[in-house]
């Protein structure tokens, strides 16, 4: 109804036209059969595809996978694999489509691409973030057509953090005459604009025979009205058209008012081609001493980086699952994000352009050997422009991209010219980086260096300043701890981060400290009290309060896969957590404080929950409330704790507290002006009983099918959240419909999230991700669970639960019947049928089968016993970790010549040590320094018994030779580790550290420590 104009004149256009083929874009999304194996004949036009997997795009073979210890990505890669992969698909081709121009376009294939048309090979393109076509028109028959696609992912790692494999984002068929605009060939600027009216500047190009021939240009509003129009005969290859629009409604965050151009090539009245154009109409402007100006207004920059995998699908996303994901972060305040460190495909600026999100647009991570496979080493000199200029005619016209980021933490003579080559494609935005050759960029971009006090109070800047990447700080859901951590100690200059308590009162962990690998193998606590040198509230403040500040973009909105081991220490982590959404979703405390300071509707959220059944009763707990009414009062039981006032200064944003501990309800209560606006309340869980089970629905949308999202949640009896619920879900899905994963946050569950038929709750939630096959008419979700106290420290008492949900279409819900046994019996033999609760005693097996009309559809099973579950200590379950540096196991490293990994020896850090095996070879670290570059003391922690002989080795950082180390007899070859010092220079951000032998074998070496 809001585009009746639009559709009417095209419907015209169309009359006119009867019978003359224009334009076509085909989804070319489904069905295409996939292999994980390289064999040259699979480029052949014919061949035995028996055994492979029919699948839809976006695919991600990485992700489906899974996490592998000694996976090919490492720990930057949440240790998955990568490997090599073919796809292939055959498709008509109608006898007329043969006289016109056919491009195949892909939007990401990650990476080193091949594709073959009917045998034909088309070319290669090493980039895994950008777009491209081939033009596959020469190749074609009349009839059944192959298209063939290797993907090669052999080198790795190839990136820093998690990648995907595969072609992970929409494929299209594109049909046009041969005379049409070129791929990319339509920009729209807006060079001046005014309150009564803007002019809108349309620069066209067109391929083929011009002759003869005009264009034109039509300007809609986006409820399709039509605004201006223009016309002109084409003289030249490239045209450009000038219009105005009257009292044009201007784009930003809160008003993402989007325009439509329609470009058109004419011979007389007949349209040869067209193409539909979204812009937007906005001004924007950068002062040194004042930051960021949109629309004549001073706008603060609260943005988020955002990894293309963050969320729970790892690069595998479709539309509706993306609009779900950046909606999720409109949500909590932002106005701009930037897609670290690649573009992304073209739907995410779509959808930026739509809801109203400023994107910093950055092309590449490094612009040299980053990673030890990336792009950087492999394709850069080479490629980066013809990357660079796909990226800016791509993206150019989206009004959400209001700036280009040329790389993160880098630095190179290349610099100068990729800004100059970039402003030749497009001069009317400013160009920045992540900390990358600042002297060089019209924006100084600092990342994590920024988030200091010293940097921050010290600081003065000769151009526009922004904060690219900060502040740095971890949270795991549901997790807390009122002491603060430091993820590489406290360091000189950084702001004061007191504790909340003079002693820790918390003391449960996923992992009992003993089984560490090293410090970082903590959780994070959500008390906004985890990080490397800021606390989220504090950097808001520093943003806020400093005019010359533009802004920031935290690290990250949601927690991703990978760089497992730069905050969290390495398996069994598999996944960083510095979103303030986890991976499934979920929103953090942290959100919650950003929407406290971000958006105007009234809120309130409190923190932590109230159930700690191992907890004294009295101890003092710090009761926070982040809110951004006027004012909050606290109850405990129906009491009054009393009122306060959410603040300015950081350490007062929050409402505070000291509540001893006492099982009831405890509730928050929002007052503005006197007058209650919003409360919040949770009372004390008992033991997990019953599951909460919600469905959402995430529409259809462009050539996507509609998505799912099923969440779980453990009740008590009383419908409390248990916050400690860590019970197996299992699912059973029936009818159209593909699981995509199964998702719930924590970073150390080893099980797949693809593959396995269940998933535990994490601190008491759980989701499964779900997408619509092609012509989905009926399709049922199963949800089980076998529910308890999985220590029975609150209770013995055992529920099981079984349900079916309808999710697609009207689905007849059969009665499901339940048998369990607890003795080690098979339940389908000998299984008690389930009438209600049960108690169980000391160490059990709750064994389960759900049956539906006489049909064993799911199978169960959950273990209970005091050891079972959560680590549950004391005060000193830590102290052996108090004082220790930053280690860096040496068998995670890359390890070359006759290094192996070895566990031959005892009292090693870790999985093991490296052993040279009396031959020579090396071992790389890897160390991400995430503030700014400077000396900084080592330790190689190694043990050799050969007395007399010192074992040199060469140092290299970051591939420059530094010294030699000697490596004196430690006393024995089999437990008496001792440790060599030196001091090196480490640069901002990625750094490499090598050991290498030097003519003869080396000693064992166990850990890089960074004091």
């Amino acid at each position: 109804m809001m585009k009746k104009k639009y559709v009417l004149i095209l419907l015209l256009s169309l009359f006119m036209n009867l019978g003359y083929s224009q334009r076509t874009e085909t989804n070319f999304n489904n069905d295409w059969r996939f292999i994980l194996e390289d064999q040259p004949s699979y480029s052949k036009e014919e061949i035995d595809q028996s055994l492979w997997t029919t699948l839809n795009i976006p695919h991600d073979w990485s992700f489906e996978k899974g996490v592998r210890k000694g996976g090919d990505q490492g720990q930057g890669g949440g240790y998955h694999d990568g490997g090599i992969g073919w796809y292939r698909k055959q498709f008509n081709v109608h006898k007329e489509s043969l006289s016109k121009i056919t491009y195949i376009n892909f939007d990401g294939v990650y990476m080193n691409s091949e594709v073959w048309i009917n045998g034909n090979h088309l070319g290669k393109r090493p980039y895994g973030y950008i777009s491209f076509r081939y033009d596959i028109s020469t190749y074609l028959k009349e009839g059944k057509n192959t298209i063939a696609v290797r993907v090669d992912n052999s080198l790795e790692p190839s990136a820093r953090w998690y990648h995907p494999c595969g072609i992970y984002a929409q494929v299209k068929l594109i049909e046009v005459n041969k005379t049409h605009i070129k791929p990319n060939g339509v920009f729209v600027t807006t060079p001046k604009i005014e309150n009564d009216k803007a002019l809108v500047f349309v620069e066209t190009q067109f391929e083929g025979d011009l002759k003869n021939l005009k264009y034109v240009v039509q300007l809609y509003s986006a409820s399709g009205d039509l605004l201006s129009s223009a016309q002109k005969k084409i003289k030249f290859s490239k045209e450009k058209l000038f219009l105005i629009v009257e009292t044009p409604s201007l784009w930003s965050p809160e008003t993402p008012n989007i325009y439509k151009a329609v470009t058109q090539i004419l011979e007389g009245k007949k349209v040869i081609d067209e193409i539909e154009t979204t812009f937007g109409i906005k001004s924007v402007k950068w002062e040194t001493k004042t930051g960021f100006w949109l629309n004549g207004e001073n706008v603060k920059l609260k943005g988020v980086c955002e990894h293309w995998e963050g969320g729970p699908v790892g690069g595998a996303w479709t539309k509706p699952m993306l609009r779900w994901k950046l909606q999720s972060l409109k949500d909590m305040g932002i106005n701009a994000i930037r897609p670290s460190h690649n573009p992304t495909p073209p739907m995410f600026y779509d959808i930026c352009d739509e809801i109203g999100l400023l994107v910093m647009d950055e092309i590449f991570d490094g612009w040299h050997k980053k990673a030890p496979q990336d792009y950087g080493k492999q394709a850069f000199d080479k490629w980066w422009k013809r990357d660079v200029k796909e990226w800016i005619t791509r993206d150019r016209n989206h009004p959400s991209i209001f700036v280009w980021s040329l790389g993160n933490e880098t630095h190179s003579p290349i610099g100068p010219e990729l800004v100059e080559f970039g402003k030749k494609l497009d001069s009317t935005r400013l160009f920045t980086s992540g900390a990358g050759n600042p002297e060089d960029m019209d924006i100084t971009g600092v990342n994590g260096g920024s988030e200091t006090k010293s940097f921050i109070e010290s600081r003065t800047f000769d151009k526009p300043f922004i904060s690219t990447e900060a502040p740095h700080t971890w949270q795991t859901r549901g997790y807390y701890r009122t002491q603060t951590w430091w993820r590489d100690n406290e360091l000189p200059g950084t702001y004061p981060l007191p504790n909340l308590t003079e002693k820790e009162i918390f003391f449960y962990e996923g992992i009992n400290p003993k089984y560490w690998r090293n410090r970082k193998q903590s959780f994070n606590s959500s008390y906004d009290n985890a990080t490397v040198r800021v606390s989220a509230r504090k950097y808001w403040e520093v943003m806020r309060d400093h005019p010359w500040h533009s802004g920031h973009f935290r690290w990250t909105g949601f927690d991703y896969y990978g760089e497992a081991g730069l905050v969290h220490g390495g398996l069994p982590f598999n996944l960083f957590m510095g979103g303030a959404l986890d991976v499934a979703g979920f929103k953090k405390d942290l959100y919650q404080f950003y929407r406290s300071q971000w958006i105007t509707e009234p809120m309130i959220h409190m923190l932590p929950h109230w159930t700690h059944p191992r907890m004294k009763k009295g101890t003092e707990i710090p009761v926070w409330v982040y809110s951004n009414a006027e004012e909050v009062e606290l109850f405990l039981n129906g009491t009054s704790l009393g009122k306060d006032r959410p603040g300015t200064v950081w350490n007062e944003m929050q409402c505070e507290w000291m509540v001893p501990y006492q099982e009831g309800k405890l509730e928050a209560v929002a007052y503005i002006d006197g007058r209650e606006v919003k409360r919040t309340s949770f009372g004390t869980s008992k033991q997990p009983s019953k599951l909460k089970t919600s469905l959402q629905k995430l529409a259809a949308e462009d050539s996507f099918e509609a998505s799912y999202i099923i969440t779980s949640e453990s009740l008590d009896e009383n419908s409390n959240l248990y916050p400690y619920g860590e019970n197996k879900i299992y699912y059973t899905i029936q009818g159209d419909i593909k699981k995509i994963s199964m998702e719930n946050g924590n970073p150390i569950d080893p099980t797949s999230r693809t593959k396995s038929d269940f998933r535990a709750l994490f601190f008491g939630k759980t989701r499964l991700f779900l997408r619509a096959q092609p012509n989905a008419e009926k399709a049922s979700v199963i949800t089980g669970a076998i529910l308890g106290d999985k220590a029975l420290y609150t209770s013995n008492k055992i529920t099981i639960e079984a349900k079916q949900l309808p999710v697609i279409g009207k689905t007849l819900l059969d009665k499901l019947e339940i048998l369990y046994t607890t003795n080690g019996d098979h339940p389908e033999t000998k299984g008690i049928i389930y009438k209600g609760a049960f108690e169980i005693s000391g160490n059990t097996t709750v064994k389960t089968i759900v049956k539906q009309n006489g049909r064993v559809v799911m199978k169960m099973e959950e273990t209970f016993g005091k050891d079972e579950g959560l680590f549950w200590g004391n005060e000193h379950s830590k102290d052996m970790w108090i004082g220790r540096g930053v280690n860096i196991s040496a068998e995670e490293g890359i390890l070359k010549g006759s290094a192996t990994v070895s566990r031959e020896a005892r009292r090693f850090k870790g999985t093991g040590f490296v052993d040279f095996n009396e031959k020579e070879g090396s071992v790389e670290f890897y160390q991400e320094n995430d503030g700014e570059g400077g000396d900084y003391s080592i330790r190689f922690r190694y043990m050799h018994n050969n007395v007399g002989k010192l074992y040199p080795m060469k140092l290299f950082v970051n591939d420059e030779y530094i010294r030699i180390l000697d490596f004196k007899a430690t006393g024995g070859w089999e437990k008496s580790w001792k440790f060599v010092p030196t001091i090196i220079r480490l640069k901002a951000g990625a750094n490499s550290i090598r050991l290498e032998t030097i003519g003869q074998s080396g000693p064992f070496i166990d850990e890089l420590f960074i004091d």
